[in-house]
């Protein structure tokens, strides 16, 4: 799973960091979605495509399939974009 954000769409409602805190945040300055740069375990996917899901803008956009970011072992890291 790749996980991708595109700050131009973000509305800044914060959805996706009530959903899952340790992989998206909001820029202090203009509140703006940004990715943390951590790895995602497997058991928290379903919350990271809900997370995707639920933001107003369209801002959030998951790619399944374990690519350069992603790894045998289930988990992800996100990629800003």
């Amino acid at each position: 799973m790749r996980v991708s954000v595109d700050p131009d769409r973000c509305c800044s409602s914060g959805q996706c960091v009530m959903t899952v805190p340790e992989l998206f945040e909001q820029d202090d300055a203009d509140g703006l979605v940004r990715l943390r740069p951590v790895v995602v375990e497997l058991s928290r996917f379903a919350d990271v495509r809900l997370a995707a899901q639920l933001c107003p803008g369209g801002a959030i956009t998951v790619t399944e399939g374990a690519g350069p970011a992603g790894g045998s072992d289930g988990r992800t890291s996100g990629d800003a974009a």
